[in-house]
């Protein structure tokens, strides 16, 4: 059921719109994303813990809602905006709508909002924080004191809240067929808000995958006896979250095999002696192009991080690997002397293009060179 709703924005502005999902306020930092697809996806990620989506493609909602494609089992972004929502959809697979998924998983979306000038807004001042809240114009003293009470995101450790609580073992591989390899290599994937197709990923490419919280110590860790450990995607700064930058360099320590994706990539290179610092509007879509700077092939990525690593502050025995060539930010590194490497993007690419998944690969030769050496 539809109801009035405002979005409401830090520097005072707001706009009225029509509500779906949950009747209830929510505030985190509005971001745009650029992608024309998979919008299951995206809200299921993790990583935008603590954030409003405003989806710049304006069919968002048409195919529904499926059993398939979530990243994880529930929606950890604050809310979403889009331009219009539509009375029916439409896809073999679908088993609920747009508004049923929100509704059941207690998130709030607002429609009817000029999504291109929303984009140009943030495209200009950079991400803001913003309500969603029930109720119209006559709300606004309410919502702007539930606004001013939100921190942002720069600073906020969100890792170790959106992170599973019980280590538990991944069988599953990539959809449809779900292709595993046979083999006893084993994947500690340190949960910092991990997606369903990484892990269904690692097990297509490396092999087994036992999934840990993210506050795991370097004993408990070792008592598993990985070969390798990979680093997830998760929301937040990655600047508070000392515990796993203690971890990794304990890791790094005995030249464990390591993989970082996004948040694990920035993790990674803090660990390493690196700075990161919080982007204008952070990169959020499926199209963003990527070099390899030792082949100088681009790669069309899918993107999701609102943090950078640093790029003069690189060591000397961190190399760049990969860099954007939207803003030249850095995008991959790896360790000259160590078994490691990251990179800032999605290659599990959902949803998005799948170039990159040979990244996953290299992380199973990494671990196979490793062990001959060993």
């Amino acid at each position: 059921m539809s109801f009035p709703a405002i979005l409401v924005l830090e520097d005072g502005s707001f706009i009225e719109g029509i509500g779906f999902g949950a009747k209830e306020l929510s505030v985190g930092e509005i971001v745009f994303n650029t992608s024309m697809s998979g919008y299951q996806e995206i809200i299921t990620d993790p990583s935008y813990a603590k954030q409003i989506i405003a989806f710049t493609h304006p069919h968002i909602g048409n195919t529904g809602i499926n059993d398939e494609d979530n990243e994880s089992d529930s929606i950890f972004a604050s809310g979403i905006v889009i331009k219009d929502l539509p009375k029916h959809y439409s896809n073999w697979r679908a088993t609920q709508s747009l508004d049923s998924f929100l509704e059941l998983k207690n998130t709030i979306g607002i429609s009817n909002i000029d999504t291109r000038a929303l984009t140009a807004k943030l495209r200009d001042h950079g991400a803001l924080k913003a309500c969603i809240a029930p109720g119209d114009k006559d709300s606004i003293s309410t919502v702007t004191d539930a606004l001013n009470k939100f921190s942002g995101l720069e600073g906020l450790d969100l890792a170790k809240e959106v992170s599973t609580q019980n280590a538990f073992s991944w069988d599953e591989g990539t959809w449809p067929n779900y292709q595993e390899v046979k083999n006893e290599k084993l994947i500690v994937a340190v949960d910092f808000g991990v997606k369903k197709n990484i892990l269904r990923l690692l097990r297509k490419h490396v092999g087994k995958v036992e999934v840990v919280n993210a506050q795991i110590s370097f004993n408990e860790l070792m008592k598993l006896k990985p070969d390798g450990v990979f680093l997830s995607n998760g929301p937040g700064d990655p600047e508070p979250c000392d515990y796993a930058i203690e971890l990794i360099q304990q890791l790094l320590d005995i030249n464990m095999p390591i993989f970082g994706i996004c948040l694990g990539h920035q993790l990674l290179a803090l660990s390493g002696g690196c700075k990161t610092y919080k982007m204008k509007f952070g990169h959020h879509g499926a199209n963003h192009p990527v070099q390899d700077l030792s082949t100088k092939v681009v790669y069309i990525t899918s993107q999701n991080h609102g943090f950078a690593v640093e790029f003069s502050s690189l060591p000397k025995n961190i190399e760049p690997t990969h860099i954007s060539l939207f803003d030249k930010s850095l995008q991959g590194i790896a360790f000259k002397d160590k078994p490691a490497f990251s990179f800032q993007g999605h290659p599990e690419a959902s949803p998005g293009p799948h170039e990159l998944e040979e990244l996953f690969a290299k992380f199973n030769l990494m671990i196979e060179s490793n062990a001959k050496k060993n």
